[in-house]
């Protein structure tokens, strides 16, 4: 059975470098073999504040079924004002969904993080939060995390990476998913 991923990113603009730059780390993780399941910026502007006056019950169930049955999870979030975006925190909030699961929240599930930013030091700090924010859910984050500080030219029309350091660093990050995804899996399944 391929490993199943599922992506979570992007911003409300269609084309983000935020979204180009999860394009290419699942690209990467296709070419491991893995199954991949997008939950993109357009979906994630769908989403009700979790648990305010506007969300209903099954809001956001598709995504949080997706994650149930994941092996990994690759995350992409911009910084802004030196943190993660409102638009990715909330859709994280939504994995509190997960909590009462014999799994629960990102146990034993790899996690891959890609921070996006015109600075380098909100690329840091963004990615600092979103480490944090892994542990706190109890997933295990890859070694690299790909910090991309954004700049025009970085990426074609169609979403090419057009600088190499950027582009090896996503793709690195796909890697290191599916590896991760598939060894904590295997470790799961080994007898106790």
């Amino acid at each position: 059975m391929a490993t199943r991923i599922v992506a979570i990113g992007g911003t409300v603009s269609p084309g983000s470098t935020t979204e180009f730059a999860l394009r290419v780390a699942m690209a990467s993780a296709v070419a491991q073999g893995a199954d991949v399941t997008l939950f993109d910026g357009a979906y994630l502007a769908g989403l009700a504040h979790y648990r305010s006056g506007a969300h209903a019950t099954g809001d956001g169930a598709e995504m949080v079924e997706a994650v149930r049955a994941a092996d990994g999870i690759l995350i992409a979030a911009p910084g802004y004002h030196g943190t993660i975006s409102g638009l990715v925190k909330n859709a994280l909030d939504y994995l509190e969904d997960l909590a009462s699961d014999s799994r629960p929240y990102l146990d034993g599930r790899a996690v891959g993080l890609i921070a996006t930013a015109y600075g380098d030091q909100a690329t840091m700090s963004t990615m600092q939060t979103l480490r944090s924010i892994v542990h706190a859910l109890r997933g295990w984050p890859t070694p690299m995390g790909a910090t991309v500080r954004t700049y025009p030219g970085l990426f074609s029309q169609d979403g090419e990476c057009l600088d190499d350091r950027i582009r090896l660093q996503l793709e690195l990050v796909g890697q290191q998913l599916v590896q991760g995804a598939r060894s904590l899996a295997s470790t799961e399944k080994a007898p106790k």
